[in-house]
């Protein structure tokens, strides 16, 4: 199995965090990848190096002014008196707000593209996502030619919405995998998301769309990060009326309830007729996550491989969270040879 990731996206180094009303470091660092590589070569994937994505083929998801904003606003902001070394955004829209407009302020516009204070844009986010994005869509031509990868997509992309960054993602790599999916051929798609997170901007992507399948697999969001998403009676709308399923899952929650909701899923994937998947891999379920709300342990995440790898699809796997460095490496080995790819 191929592997698709290039060293540009070690620059982005987001530094602001804030929890719980605290600023701390940020989770989603560098080290991250370094680790993941090492989970890559331990298990023999081959890894190559794609080009970065540019702003037409981002674009297939996001908007125009979105895709602009992350490309040059850093600029921007750094030519304001007295700023600060990375675009945190201060004020967002209301959402009782009559008539909602996009400010011509960078500080304004920061508000409206970011849903979060968990994005920040530094000097090299830029360059990281558009090679991240690359990655995703490498893995997704590997998985329309009937084969199986790996994107090592850093910064991650599933909380990523059409004009709106938030919580460490700023593109939406998985939903570009399913759109090139879909333009490359596949009549139905598939995205399995088992990311501690819900996949809300996964979700609002593909929530009024037929044609692609999302299945989040997540910690309940009453108690748990997006907060806003991802309960079970979301079944999205119109055209997409019932090809959203959630299936958010009590705090604590350890390998034998997420296994379950795996399988679950994995019913609605097949009954769906899906031609390819996409899986947003986070190994922020795992027990010892610094960020955690399920208790999922190494074997869990064999398990898990082995359950999507069943699947018989050609897929794309594209990597979300996960934030604990030392162990990170470890579990991406044991999701691979679960899955058939180590």
């Amino acid at each position: 199995m191929r592997a698709f990731w290039n060293t540009v996206q070690l620059g982005h180094a987001p530094r602001f965090f804030l929890q719980r009303g605290q600023i701390r470091a940020n989770y989603e660092i560098a080290a991250r990848a370094e680790a993941l590589l090492d989970g890559c070569r331990a298990v023999g994937l081959e890894i190559d190096t794609p080009h970065a994505a540019d702003a037409g083929a981002m674009q297939s998801i996001h908007t125009a002014d979105y895709i602009a904003f992350l490309e040059h606003g850093f600029a921007e902001w750094s030519a304001q008196p007295d700023a600060g070394a990375e675009i945190v955004a201060s004020a967002h829209p209301a959402r009782e707000a009559a008539l909602p407009r996009r400010p011509a302020s960078i500080l304004g516009r920061a508000g409206w593209f970011m849903a979060d204070a968990a994005c920040p844009i530094g000097a090299h986010t830029w360059t990281a996502v558009a090679a991240a994005a690359g990655c995703a869509l490498a893995a997704a031509d590997e998985a329309a030619a009937g084969r199986s990868a790996y994107a090592l997509a850093r910064p991650p992309g599933h909380h990523a919405y059409p004009s709106q960054a938030g919580g460490h993602c700023y593109v939406n790599n998985a939903a570009l995998a399913a759109e090139r999916l879909r333009a490359r051929g596949a009549a139905r798609v598939a995205v399995l998301d088992i990311d501690s997170h819900h996949g809300n901007g996964t979700q609002g992507i593909f929530w009024r769309r037929g044609d692609v399948l999302f299945v989040s697999v997540h910690g309940d969001p009453d108690r748990y990060y997006p907060w806003f998403t991802g309960r079970a009676d979301e079944r999205g709308e119109g055209a997409g009326g019932g090809y959203t399923v959630n299936l958010p899952l009590a705090l604590g929650t350890g390998d034998g309830g997420w296994l379950d909701a795996i399988a679950h899923g994995g019913a609605h994937i097949r009954a769906f007729g899906a031609e390819a998947l996409v899986v947003s891999l986070g190994f922020d379920p795992s027990k010892d996550e610094p960020l955690n709300a399920l208790a999922v342990t190494e074997d869990g995440f064999a398990r898990a491989g082995e359950a999507i790898g069943v699947l018989g699809l050609p897929t794309a796997i594209i990597q979300e969270g996960g934030y604990n460095v030392s162990l990170l490496g470890t579990l991406l080995a044991r999701f691979m040879t679960g899955f058939g790819g180590g």
